[in-house]
């Protein structure tokens, strides 16, 4: 049976009205927190009360309902959160706790987030503060948690195939039959779509899955020492080559070498690898022995190959060398309700490996997801459900657990310079950072994102500290 996909909602309309009790521990004062928060209640929907000391919150804590206690904290602030933390465990309604202090420590905010507190503010208290603690608050009364459907990945050695979205019945499909045979692959699809998972898919179920299966990226290797890595040297063939070095080809003896973002070589480069791949054999650097090679070869790119045989920059006899079986991955966008099977699979993984009980999300974070670009793919969701699980503190993964990007927010207000405006040097830093976090540190693959030449990068991102 196919496990169910949930749908997304639609947004709730308005602010729920939030019921605050503020109350002060000894040698603590709630005076102008009490003041500042009835100037702030009617533009943010609040009531707001205070209990003039402890015995009267608790009091007040049996006899009415509340939201939220802002307490805070005296003159012993890790003694109070833990008088709060243990009082409000028993209090009807369960009162979500923000913790505000004189100078709260690191301690102070690690023991809050172990304990499920809502927030840990700093005095003087600050609106902006504020009210993102009480969005986060609304979030969780208005979003409604959607079950994970369950998910049966198919294992590809450390990693997984999940879905079952057309488009991957066509990528599985094709996959199935060539498989079995020795044929050259060309895998082509966006960064972060999955290639390397893809071949060794191929690897593991054809006639070379006993052997070796030998990964490079070429982009991520410096052209001087891609040669090398890729053939190997001999002893004293180069400055620094002090013993003999057995290259990536021989490695991959009796196995899969796969060549990742193989548009990155350059063209004398290509040509060596076009001959391994007719004559079956290779040399050395600086040797003169023909060694033959008996290995399959996957390739795969980000690139259009076809684009860059017209600009010269991609031999047209490698490519079709390549190209004897072309597989084509989907962008998730492309991949329609394979964006929920994936999350759920991921949710899963990160939950067991961080020691979290999550089994649902949120119809809001689940709209989020659905309506993000997913520049970087299937790579950019696996680290955006991590980051989610992390900081996720109950059951459900909520809106508020995605990062600000997901959520429509560019930058957080604390990060925001004065007048909430970037210089044009911080913008490109920024965007040049979230573009390497899409491609998991990729130099080639950002590059080619950004549209600009690699050492032009590799310049930018010395300068911006990236």
């Amino acid at each position: 049976m196919e496990p169910s996909v949930p749908s997304a909602v639609p947004s709730r309309e308005g602010l729920a009205l939030l019921r605050i009790l503020v109350v002060a521990g000894e040698g603590g004062s709630a005076g102008s927190v009490l003041q500042n928060l009835r100037q702030w209640a009617d533009d943010g929907r609040l009531e707001v009360d205070t209990a003039p000391d402890l015995p009267r919150a608790v009091r007040q804590l049996a006899g009415q309902q509340w939201d939220v206690v802002l307490a805070v904290l005296g003159e012993h602030p890790d003694d109070d959160l833990s008088w709060w933390v243990d009082t409000l465990r028993g209090v009807n309604g369960s009162p979500r706790l923000i913790a505000v202090a004189q100078a709260p420590s690191m301690g102070l905010v690690l023991r809050a987030e172990k304990s499920g507190v809502l927030d840990v503010l700093s005095l003087p208290l600050r609106r902006e503060e504020l009210v993102r603690a009480l969005e986060r608050l609304r979030s969780v009364v208005s979003e409604t948690a959607v079950p994970l459907p369950l998910v049966e990945p198919h294992a590809v050695g450390p990693y997984a195939l999940v879905g079952q979205s057309p488009a991957m019945l066509d990528v599985y499909k094709l996959l199935a039959r060539v498989a079995g045979s020795s044929a050259t692959v060309l895998v082509q699809g966006e960064s972060g779509t999955g290639k390397e998972v893809v071949a060794r898919a191929i690897h593991l179920n054809g006639p070379h899955a006993s052997g070796a299966f030998v990964a490079v990226n070429c982009a991520a290797i410096p052209e001087n020492l891609l040669e090398s890595e890729l053939f190997g040297h001999e002893k004293g063939s180069f400055t620094g080559a002090v013993t003999r070095k057995i290259g990536r080809f021989e490695q991959a003896a009796s196995g899969t070498l796969f060549l990742d973002e193989i548009a990155d070589m350059s063209l004398a480069l290509q040509a060596k690898i076009l001959r391994a791949v007719q004559e079956r054999e290779i040399e050395r650097v600086g040797g003169g022995e023909t060694i033959p090679v008996d290995v399959r070869l996957i390739a795969a790119t980000n690139r259009d190959l076809k684009e860059a045989i017209k600009q010269g920059r991609f031999r047209e006899d490698l490519y079709y060398r390549l190209a004897v079986v072309t597989i084509r991955l989907p962008t998730l966008v492309e991949r329609g309700d394979d964006l929920v099977l994936l999350t759920a699979y991921y949710v899963r993984l990160f939950a067991e490996r961080y020691r979290k009980n999550i089994r649902s999300i949120s119809d809001r974070a689940l709209e989020l997801l659905r309506a993000h670009a997913w520049v970087g793919n299937v790579r950019e969701l696996r680290n955006v459900i991590e980051r989610a699980v992390i900081v996720a503190g109950d059951e459900t993964l909520r809106a508020d657990h995605l990062p600000d990007e997901i959520r429509g927010e560019e930058t957080t207000l604390a990060d925001r310079p004065q007048g909430g405006l970037l210089t044009l040097a911080e913008a490109e830093a920024r965007h040049i950072a979230r573009v390497l976090a899409h491609t998991n540190g990729q130099i080639g693959a950002a590059a080619e994102i950004l549209e600009i030449h690699r050492n032009t990068l590799t310049r930018k991102m010395k300068e911006y500290g990236l």
